[in-house]
């Protein structure tokens, strides 16, 4: 299954179908410290809101850096399972594996694939199932979102994470992010300034204008994403993140609704860019 995976994720990426996400990871892990990894477990306490993870299993579904099945076991967590479609991504893992847990028989770190129902059968169930900024780069959202559904335990919780939609402005940033995946390497970096640059300088007025140049510089320097991320690789990460599709609010609370689960917390983006945050229980069955 590996090498049928490897090869239609290298057809994606040399067509400019699909963003190199685990390239991007893989120079992330150079910044990552402990400052960082504390942040991303606070991050997924509040998300899941729990104090611990102990005795519970933790599937990571589009694992990217590794970074949150990482603060998974150091929450407690009893048994980790982390996947991802990107090769790169799934090098990550095993290199957090390697420096945190090299021994550690709890945390399994493997390539597979969230629209694959077959592979996906072979897990099991788990009792938190976390997704964040993933399923909306799959190319087939509400599939992926459906597929998720029989992993989860009775009475387990769902984590996701799914960008906004904002209709045109939504429309806008798809057609920015795979005209960079159709760009050549070397203009990859010059399109991404060309594309934030008017972004940047509006921050950088706006500090000068309140008399607080330096708030600007510490939003790099002092960066908190509050889930323990780069502010450079989560720019690159937005900027290229292809396949994007994006949902509303009222739109996911109900596929997942009609598929026995209830809300237990929604975090929006106000109608600005960027991810609605959902939590959900699968109710028990009587």
């Amino acid at each position: 299954m590996r090498d049928t995976i490897d090869v239609r994720y290298r057809q994606e990426v040399a067509s400019g179908e699909r963003f190199e996400f685990g390239k991007n990871w893989q120079s992330f892990l150079e910044v990552l410290d402990e400052q960082r990894l504390v942040e991303a477990e606070s991050s997924l306490r509040r998300l899941l809101r729990v104090e611990s993870l102990n005795g519970r299993s933790f599937l990571d579904i589009g694992s990217g850096s590794g970074l949150f099945s990482l603060a998974a076991l150091r929450l407690g967590a009893r048994r980790v399972h982390s996947f991802d479609y990107d090769p790169q991504s799934v090098a990550c893992g095993l290199e957090l594996r390697r420096r945190y847990h090299p021994d550690s028989a709890s945390w399994m770190v493997e390539q597979g694939n969230v629209l694959d129902g077959n592979y996906l059968a072979s897990l099991g169930k788990f009792d938190v199932i976390y997704s964040w900024g993933v399923l909306h780069h799959t190319g087939d959202l509400w599939r992926a979102l459906a597929n998720v559904v029989p992993l989860v335990d009775e009475g387990g919780l769902l984590a996701v994470a799914i960008y906004n939609d904002q209709g045109f402005r939504s429309r806008i940033w798809k057609g920015i992010k795979r005209t960079y995946n159709h760009l050549p390497g070397f203009l990859r970096g010059p399109f991404t300034l060309a594309i934030m640059v008017p972004y940047e300088g509006w921050g950088v007025l706006s500090a000068t204008a309140q008399l607080h140049p330096m708030s600007y510089i510490r939003r790099w320097t002092h960066y908190h994403s509050g889930r323990g991320m780069s502010r450079w690789h989560d720019l690159i990460d937005w900027i290229g993140g292809y396949p994007f599709e994006v949902a509303k609010p009222e739109e996911c609370f109900r596929f997942y609704r009609d598929r026995g689960f209830c809300l237990e917390d929604l975090t929006t983006k106000g109608g600005s860019c960027g991810n609605n945050q959902y939590l959900f229980r699968r109710a028990a069955q009587r």
